[in-house]
């Protein structure tokens, strides 16, 4: 048997090796394991006398700072709970921008000078750390001598304990600043955003009649795709180590053109995997609900319950961080990446989007009652003024290098930003528009108590999967994002933009109504305006097809294809404006942040080029001249000039991409990166596609590196 045949064999065998989890009884309380390392509300009331809980309740329903002995007596408690569990230190868990998460773990116990240790944890050392700032990308927010910079605890996102096999560690969630404030991280302008929509939100609702609701909260439920593979053949491709992704492979014999893979059995080994995870990730209170095979071969899909915008963009970095660990209990490692194999569907994560009040009412939810309804036509009508106005933003916030290859393609929306309402709902707002709706309506759609107003319906109809923004039912998935990018800025965005959206909006509304207009149709009068103003965003249609981009380029919609098109996006002047008008980013926060992106993207760019041009001439190419000597030897003539002409070819396009990883000296930021995108990734698609006709024409025995379809399809 050959070395690779023998290979796929050993990759293709496994056994649970007697360390199978086992069926528990979940009726039994002992094994209800959701939460079971969170210190949550439960676990709070539990731990805290009595006062200094309900203070504690109350200053976070308040959204204020904790004052000392609050802090102090959290903090005991706090810690008294993970000694018991283990944990001999503790760290703030935050999120830089490198797009990952990043910690520093201290020790709970300190020498009490008589040879002994004693265990302490105050509330400062609760609320606030101070780690070494200096290595972490800021974007010139800071000068690099600058090394301070502090992370705070959000204490609306619960502290929980991470298991090893040695031991465990308290994880507090902190936002992370530089000494002088500025957010160096991506929680604080998220929880910033949280507040700015809320704050609109709420004033809105007092317009419309609303006068309890304290609070609005958007929340999230996002859909993790990601995949899986054998460990053996990870460590065999270079490409994937240091980049993620495949930077060579041929296109397999079969691929997923037979639906075969989508919602198919589950493999064992990976389902032993996922009940692992999952078991993980409940224990951390993370609320799984599904899990499936996606469209591609080794490709799967998990998906939560939505949370609050930061818990659950906490929860989506251990989500994550969950998948890459346990995968590899099972011999397989998880690809995050957006687009590992070429030519095989890439990876994504639907970032489904609401806003609902402090009583649980969810405002993008048509109701049981007219006045739910009026609320519904108000904020969903703020979210479409929002798309439209900040479609460019909202691409931006979804940018990145791996996303260039998978947005736009057949598994994913386009880089035109879109909102698709479904075909009923379009209806209510063609109806508002014209003034033409009709009173007399079916069962199927709700009354809004005035005849006036068109009915909504109680299916916004079927999904549109090439829309980027689609609405299903109670909220709006935004699609385009990345599967290895944080929920942080794409909601940061979301909530900003509604916010801005709103306000304007409620304005409108508070002067036709103190100028005596009644409300519901002051507000009909408002959804028509807007609609009319800004329907140009609205498409039903098929995102993927040509004609789509022909008539976005005529209604004017941006077509961002590219990360280094998109990220100036960030700094337009509309973004500097809202984010600084609402408090959650200051102009020098936002050019930070994109200084650093772009920065990001051509280092990327350089590191995927150099191992490019390294895998080609050290491997490839090899490989390809031992099957010239083969043909030589065995002297077929016939197949000889094919391989010569390709090894030729390989030579020369590795001598171009040589060529282009020769950044000229000077260039830098924007510069930079539309350079690596100009030539080095155009150099590197060069070599690849001469490498890829090589491979199926190598010897299976010579060929260097794992295949697509092994890698793919042996589970």
């Amino acid at each position: 048997m050959s070395r690779i045949r023998q290979q796929n064999v050993t990759a293709a065998q496994w056994s649970s090796n007697g360390e199978s989890l086992g069926a528990l009884d979940l009726t039994m309380p002992e094994n209800a394991a959701f939460g079971a390392n969170v210190f949550d509300e439960e676990v709070q009331r539990e731990r805290l006398p009595a006062d200094v809980y309900e203070k504690l309740q109350a200053t976070l329903a308040g959204g204020e700072a904790l004052d000392s002995s609050l802090a102090d007596a959290v903090a005991e408690a706090m810690m008294e709970w993970a000694l018991e569990r283990g944990a001999t230190h503790y760290t703030h868990m935050f999120q830089p921008l490198t797009g990952s998460t990043a910690e520093k773990h201290d020790s709970f116990f300190e020498p009490a000078g008589d040879g002994k240790l004693i265990a302490g944890f105050s509330g400062k050392d609760l609320i606030q750390g101070e780690p070494d700032a200096s290595s972490f990308p800021t974007g010139g927010v800071r000068a690099t001598f600058e090394a301070r910079g502090y992370t705070a605890w959000d204490p609306t996102s619960p502290a929980f304990i991470l298991e090893n096999p040695n031991g465990t560690l308290l994880a507090i969630p902190t936002a992370f600043a530089s000494w002088t404030g500025e957010a160096l991280d991506a929680k604080i302008p998220l929880l910033r955003s949280m507040d700015a929509l809320s704050r609109t939100a709420v004033k809105a609702l007092r317009l419309l009649g609303d006068e309890a609701t304290e609070r609005v909260y958007t929340t999230v439920g996002p859909e993790q795709e990601y995949f899986l593979i054998d460990e053996q053949y990870f460590f065999e491709r270079p490409d994937l180590i240091s980049t993620g992704r495949t930077l060579f492979g041929a296109k397999p014999p079969k691929g997923h053109e037979l639906d075969d893979h989508y919602f198919g059995s589950i493999p064992e080994r990976v389902l032993a995997f996922m009940m692992e995870s999952e078991l993980e990730m409940r224990k951390l209170g993370i609320p799984v609900k599904t899990r499936h095979n996606e469209v591609a071969p080794a490709q799967y899909e998990i998906a939560p319950i939505f949370e609050s915008s930061n818990v659950g963009s906490d929860h989506q970095q251990l989500l994550m961080q969950t998948l890459e660990n346990v995968a590899r209990r099972y011999g397989l490692v998880c690809l995050l990446h957006e687009k590992p194999f070429a030519g095989v569907n890439g990876s994504g994560k639907h970032n489904n989007w609401s806003m609902a009040t402090d009583s649980g009412t969810n405002l993008l939810n048509p109701g049981d009652t007219p006045q739910d309804n009026i609320h519904f036509l108000f904020f969903c009508t703020a979210v479409i003024q929002a798309v439209n106005k900040h479609q460019g933003l909202l691409r931006a916030s979804v940018a990145n290098i791996g996303q260039d290859h998978r947005l736009g393609a057949n598994e994913a929306p386009p880089a035109i930003i879109s909102i698709f309402l479904g075909a009923e709902l379009e209806k209510v707002f063609e109806a508002i528009s014209t003034g033409e709706g009709d009173p007399n309506t079916p069962a199927s759609f709700l009354d809004l108590g005035s005849s006036v107003l068109p009915p909504l319906p109680l299916d916004g109809g079927d999904r549109n999967r090439t829309s980027p923004f689609a609405f299903t039912g109670n909220k709006f998935e935004f699609r385009a994002l990345g599967s290895s990018m944080s929920l942080a800025f794409p909601n940061t965005v979301l909530n900003t933009i509604a916010a801005e959206a709103i306000d304007d909006l409620a304005g409108k509304l508070k002067a036709k109504l103190d100028a005596g207009q009644e409300m519901p149709e002051a507000v009909i009068e408002i959804v028509k305006d807007s609609y009319l103003a800004n329907k140009v965003v609205c498409f039903s249609g098929d995102g993927y097809s040509e004609e789509w981009h022909q008539e976005a380029e005529r209604r004017g919609l941006k077509n961002l294809k590219t990360t280094p098109d998109a990220l100036p996006e960030v700094v337009a002047d509309s973004t500097v404006k809202a984010f600084e008008e609402y408090s959650v980013l200051s102009k020098r926060e936002l050019e930070s942040r994109y200084d650093v992106w772009v920065e990001q993207y051509a280092m990327r760019a350089n590191i995927e080029a150099e191992e490019t041009f390294s895998i080609g001439q050290t491997m490839i190419l090899p490989a390809g001249l031992r099957q010239l000597a083969l043909i030589s030897d065995a002297g077929v003539s016939a197949l000889e000039g094919e391989i010569r002409e390709l090894v030729d070819d390989l030579v020369g396009t590795l001598g171009e991409l040589k060529a282009a990883n020769a950044v000229p000296a000077g260039l830098e930021g924007m510069e930079l990166a539309e350079y690596a995108r100009d030539n080095q990734l155009a150099s590197m698609g060069a070599v690849r596609e001469v490498g890829d006709k090589l491979e199926r024409v190598v010897a299976d025995d010579l060929w260097p590196l794992p295949k697509y379809e092994e890698m793919l399809f042996i589970k």
